[in-house]
């Protein structure tokens, strides 16, 4: 973030300048003071003379120590593309997954963490964005990067609410996208063909501390979804900088992420990575999170998505000779990175 420094404004030496003697005391000016009236009459003057607008710096909170607020809520039986346009981010609350198998994921998932790094690198070759990764190796926080439709169950780990999370989340991730995309006037991209998109399922342990970051690692996402088990704030970092949110109990917090940004040609708003549970230094409690991100097969290439109505017969010609519209292109990019920045001009 760019910063730059104010030069400090010496204040004039109203008695005159190096040479001239200083100015009597109080003691030294029998009859001369100004009256209680004159005084005030010159305060007057000399506040009116400082600049409408001065103000004293307000200290910016840190995203853990602001107040967490409450995301709005999202029901798929109304304006989806209302409720998180805005923000980049809701609640779901009007969702069939139940608590309990919630719960029962995460169970399955701490275990993970207990397995030894050899079993790990074993039981999930890296294969990004697939695969064990940790700090040693990577930079970031301990997690599993699982791929929900094609992860196979092995003898030694009890992996199945884990996987049916993830396909319930999948579903409602799949409802949210397309409610997205009618109402901003395009058609799915995702339509109903598994192919062309994946559901990446991120757990990802806890970074404990007070300043929330990215370092459990980000991957760019049309929606994200995470179930809210516990009373737990997360923070966020949105278009608008960092944000704390504190969701209902049993609701799932909806994210929008870059991909989708770029569908909606920044009429969307978006969140950054994942949420970052919030955890202090004090608290020993073991805490992961379990993310369910709908992205794109590597190798895709995102760009705004046309209007169906201003889609001419000339531009379908045109793409299908050149294998991509050349004139709406914005935005190509390889989606199998570990680092993304999504830059791209808006369509006029």
């Amino acid at each position: 973030m760019a910063s730059s420094t104010h030069k400090q404004q010496l204040l004039p030496n109203l008695y005159g300048g190096a040479t001239s003697a200083p100015p009597p005391t109080p003691a030294a000016q029998p009859n001369s003071l100004l009256s209680t009236s004159d005084a005030a009459d010159a305060l007057s003057r000399l506040l009116h003379r400082l600049p409408p607008t001065l103000s004293l710096p307000t200290r910016c909170a840190s995203p853990s120590s602001a107040a967490a607020t409450c995301p709005p809520s999202l029901s798929l039986n109304d304006d989806v593309l209302s409720c998180v346009s805005q923000l980049g981010y809701a609640q779901l609350t009007d969702h069939s997954v139940p608590s309990g198998l919630a719960n029962s994921a995460e169970s399955e998932a701490l275990a993970l963490f207990d397995l030894s790094r050899d079993r790990k690198e074993a039981l999930f070759p890296k294969n990004w964005p697939l695969g064990y990764g940790d700090e040693e190796d990577e930079g970031l926080a301990e997690s599993f990067r699982l791929d929900s439709a094609r992860w196979t169950e092995s003898s030694e780990l009890a992996l199945a609410s884990l996987r049916e999370l993830a396909l319930e989340l999948e579903k409602l991730g799949l409802k949210i996208v397309d409610g997205l995309t009618k109402e901003l006037g395009f058609e799915n991209p995702l339509g109903h063909d598994p192919t062309r998109f994946r559901s990446l399922m991120w757990v990802s342990e806890c970074v404990r501390g007070s300043k929330p970051d990215l370092s459990g690692g980000f991957y760019p996402f049309v929606v994200g979804l995470q179930f809210q088990i516990r009373n737990q704030k997360y923070s966020m970092l949105s278009d608008s900088g960092w944000v704390s949110v504190l969701p209902h109990v049993d609701s799932i917090l909806v994210t929008v992420g870059d991909i989708a940004q770029v569908w909606s040609n920044g009429k969307l708003k978006k969140v950054r990575g994942r949420p970052v549970a919030t955890v202090g230094e004090e608290n020993d409690t073991r805490c992961i999170t379990m993310s369910l991100l709908i992205t794109l097969p590597t190798e895709s290439r995102v760009a705004p998505l046309l209007p169906n109505k201003d889609q001419t017969k000339e531009e379908s010609e045109e793409e299908s000779n050149n294998g991509e519209c050349l004139t709406h292109l914005i935005l190509k990019t390889t989606l199998g990175e570990s680092t993304m920045n999504v830059s791209y001009s808006k369509i006029h």
